[in-house]
C-alpha cells in the first residue's frame, strides 16, 4: 500500500475534482489519499465535504488554521505523522495523473532510492477541458529543477524529521528535503522516462486589496537563502527545536478565549519591548492583541519636528511592522496557535495567540 499525501487550502473545487478523478481511475487501486485540509474558509469546507463523498480512498485531515500563513511542509508533516504505509508520494491537488501512475509508484517502490517525476504543463485553456489523459496537449514539461511530486520511503523521509516547517508561504520546501536526504546518503532519481502527471493551469494567488489574511511578500526570497544555508552546512535534519507534524484542535479552540489584552500602536520602541517581554515570554496563555496608528504617526506636527532636528516618536511602517510581526512567528512561534489579520488599507494588526 502507498499514501498520497494532497495539501488543501481554499483551492478551487473543480481543479481538485479532476485529481480525485484521475486518482479514481488508476489500474492500480493499492493506495489510499490523505488530503490535508489546511485552514480553508468556511465557503470552501462545505462544498469541499460534499466533494469527497464520491471518493472513498480519500481521507481528510481538517486543521482549522485559516488564520494562520499557509505552511505545507507543516501540512504534510501532520499526514505524515499519521500513516502506516511503508511508503509515500507527495502530491499537489492541481495535478491530473496517468492511469498507470499508482502502478509506477509500486514498481518503483522496490529501488532503494527517493524518486521524483516530471510534470507536463498545461495551459489556461487546456486546463478547462475534461479529457483523457494523453489527448491533453502539453505545453511544456518540467526538467531535473523541478523538485516536487515525490515518492519516499516513509521511515527514511521520518529520519530526517520530514519536510522542514521553517518555509511558510510558497517555494523550497520540496527542494529543501531532496538536498537533506542528499546529505544524508540517498540516491535522489528523476523520473522522466514516461510522462505521468500534468499540472492544471490556475492563477497565481495575489494579495486582494481588502484582504486582512497574514501575508509576506518577501517569504519566498527569504525561503531561497535559508534553503542555501541548508546546502552549504550539509544539514541532514530539519525541526530540530520544534516538534513536527503537531496538530492540536483543542489549543485552536482556546484562541476564542484570550486571557490578556494588549492595545499598541506602532511605535518602535513599544513594539521591541512588546515582543521581547510578553511574546517571546513562556507565559502559557492566550492572548490577544490590536495595533494601530500612534497618535504622532504621519502627523503633520512630527514632520515639522522632524524637519528641523528635533527628536520625535520614532514609528514602524506597517508594512515593516507586519513583516516583523511574521518573521518572529516563523523563527520563533511557529508551533504556536494564532489567528493573524492585517489591515492595510486602515493600518490595523491584530494577532491572537496560545503562548
Amino acid at each position: 500500500m502507498i499514501t498520497i499525501i494532497l495539501t488543501y487550502r481554499n483551492r478551487k473545487l473543480t481543479i481538485l475534482k479532476r485529481c480525485l478523478e484521475s486518482l479514481k481511475m488508476q489500474s492500480n487501486d493499492q493506495f489510499s489519499v490523505v488530503l490535508v485540509d489546511y485552514g480553508s474558509e468556511e465557503s470552501f469546507i462545505t462544498a469541499l465535504s460534499e466533494l469527497l463523498e464520491d471518493y472513498s480512498f480519500v481521507s481528510v485531515i481538517k486543521c482549522n488554521l485559516s488564520g494562520q500563513l499557509w505552511n505545507k511542509s507543516r501540512a504534510i508533516n501532520i499526514a505524515l505523522k499519521q500513516i502506516e504505509s511503508p511508503h509515500v508520494f507527495v502530491g499537489d491537488v492541481d495535478m491530473i495523473y496517468h492511469e498507470d501512475f499508482v502502478k509506477k509508484l509500486h514498481e518503483l517502490s522496490a529501488k532503494n532510492e527517493v524518486t521524483y517525476f516530471q510534470v507536463g504543463f498545461l495551459d489556461e485553456q487546456e486546463s478547462s477541458f475534461d479529457k483523457a489523459f494523453l489527448e491533453y496537449a502539453v505545453n511544456f514539461k518540467s526538467t531535473h529543477e523541478a523538485t516536487g511530486m515525490t515518492l519516499f520511503k516513509t521511515e527514511v523521509l521520518k529520519s530526517i524529521n520530514a519536510f522542514d516547517e521553517f518555509y511558510h508561504g510558497w517555494g523550497s520546501e520540496d527542494t529543501d528535503v531532496h538536498v537533506r536526504l542528499q546529505h544524508a546518503g540517498f540516491n535522489v532519481h528523476f523520473y522522466d522516462e514516461d510522462l505521468l502527471m500534468l499540472h492544471q493551469w490556475h492563477p497565481k494567488t495575489y494579495r486582494e486589496v481588502n484582504d486582512v489574511t497574514p501575508f509576506h511578500s518577501g517569504l519566498e526570497a527569504i525561503n531561497a537563502k535559508y534553503l542555501q544555508f541548508t546546502s552549504q552546512t550539509k544539514r541532514t535534519l530539519a525541526n530540530e527545536n520544534f516538534q513536527w507534524g503537531h496538530y492540536d484542535p483543542n489549543s485552536v479552540k482556546e484562541l476564542d478565549k484570550p486571557k490578556m489584552s494588549f492595545q499598541l500602536t506602532n511605535e518602535k520602541s513599544e513594539i521591541i519591548g512588546w515582543i521581547a517581554n510578553i511574546l517571546l515570554h513562556p507565559i502559557d496563555t492566550v492572548i490577544i492583541a490590536t495595533i494601530k496608528p500612534h497618535e504622532s504617526y504621519r502627523s503633520l506636527k512630527e514632520k515639522v519636528k522632524k524637519q528641523i532636528g528635533k527628536k520625535v516618536v520614532q514609528c514602524l511602517d506597517f508594512q515593516q511592522l507586519n513583516d516583523l510581526l511574521l518573521e518572529t512567528i516563523i523563527t520563533k512561534l511557529r508551533h504556536c496557535y494564532y489567528q493573524y489579520s492585517y489591515n492595510a488599507k486602515k493600518e490595523e494588526i491584530s494577532l491572537i495567540i496560545k503562548l
